[in-house]
Parts: structure tokens; C-alpha cells; sequence
């Protein structure tokens, strides 16, 4: 069975590569800033923007035999959605508030068996705390231009790993594409996760 990953993002890539799932990737090119989803609360969000992307995608190919996976993630910190800072002013900002205090990683994520037309979808919200950390390993941080490209300008692997002191629920999640919900999601379209890896 042929899989498409509707997404840019190389995590999201690295996660099913080294989970031995062979995937292509097709970029939806859904506008994510649409007042459309920006209206939405961000678990609300997540999930009708990971639908939106494997949507655009799966049209692309009616009829053909394969799963379009679509994701997208977003950190809420203090009730609101944090996506990504659009300058580094933004971005310290954003980390002067979130020393010491955590925030929920919501990650999206649907599946659509295009020849079949049946649609899956999952949350996950994993609670991530951030690290006691100085002005200046802020300011170093986001020079690295790392946390610009980042929901919430934040994550748990790469650069800013140190920055994360705690991570309770989805570790994969975090990571933008949960694993456990996407084994169930296939699952639930009847194709066993073991039937899709590479041997």
C-alpha cells in the first residue's frame, strides 16, 4: 500500500522512516493562517487542519490505492494557540513567558484510504514544562533560528531539547506525528501497522 505524508515537515518524515514505513511526501499547500481554522480553539484546529491537508492531497489522486496521512500540531500556553513566531522578537517573547511554566502539544492527525473514501482522525495532547533558563540561553536559543520554523517555538528534539525539563503523555506526539494514534488510525482502515512496514 502506497503512503503519502501531506507534510513539509522533516520530523514528521524522520518518525515513519525510522519506524521502517515507506512514505512519499506531497505538501498540501492548505493556508494554515485561514481564519478558518484560527477561529478554532487549538485542539479543534489541529485536527480540521491535519483533515484539510490529507484532504488536498487525497484529491489529487482519486481512485488510486493508498493513505494519505495529513498532521499538523500546535502548542497551547495559557489557552492560547502559539504557532510559529514570526520574527526572533516574537520568539523571545514567547520564551521569557513559557521559564518554568508548561503548555499542551496538540498534534492532529488524519488518514484518508483514498480508493476506499473513509477518513480517520486522532488527537493527541501531550503536557510539555520548559527548563529554568537565563535571558541569554534565550536570546542563543533563538538565534539559532531553529525555534522560528516551530510550533510555539519549541520542541523536543534538535536544539531546544535542552530547553524542555518535562513531557507528560505522547513523546512521538510532541515530535509532530504521533505513532501509537497513527498504528490505530491504519488499524482502523484494516491495514495493520506490520502489513505497511518494510521488511
Amino acid at each position: 500500500m502506497k503512503i503519502i505524508l501531506a507534510s513539509a515537515s522533516t520530523t514528521r518524515t524522520k518518525l515513519l522512516t525510522e519506524a521502517k514505513i515507506p512514505h512519499d511526501v506531497e505538501v498540501s499547500g492548505v493556508d494554515e493562517e485561514s481564519e478558518t481554522f484560527a477561529q478554532l480553539i487549538p485542539a479543534k484546529m489541529v485536527l480540521a487542519l491535519s483533515a484539510a491537508k490529507a484532504a488536498a492531497v487525497a484529491q489529487t489522486h482519486v481512485g488510486e490505492e493508498l493513505l494519505v496521512i495529513g498532521a499538523d500540531s500546535t502548542l497551547e500556553f495559557q489557552g492560547m494557540s502559539m504557532a510559529k513566531p514570526q520574527t526572533a522578537e516574537i520568539a523571545i517573547s514567547w520564551w521569557r513567558n513559557y521559564v518554568g511554566k508548561s503548555g499542551l502539544l496538540h498534534t492532529g492527525q488524519t488518514v484518508i484510504d483514498v480508493a476506499r473514501n473513509r477518513t480517520v482522525s486522532a488527537l493527541s495532547t501531550t503536557e510539555i514544562t520548559f527548563a529554568q533558563v537565563d535571558d541569554e540561553e534565550i536570546r542563543s536559543y533563538i538565534a539559532t533560528q531553529e525555534p522560528l520554523q516551530l510550533a510555539g517555538g519549541a520542541s523536543l528534539d534538535g536544539i531546544g531539547a535542552p530547553y524542555i525539563s518535562h513531557v507528560s503523555g505522547d513523546p512521538t506526539g510532541v515530535l509532530g506525528l504521533s505513532m501509537n494514534d497513527l498504528r490505530i488510525l491504519f488499524e482502523e482502515l484494516g491495514h495493520p501497522w506490520r502489513s505497511l512496514r518494510a521488511s
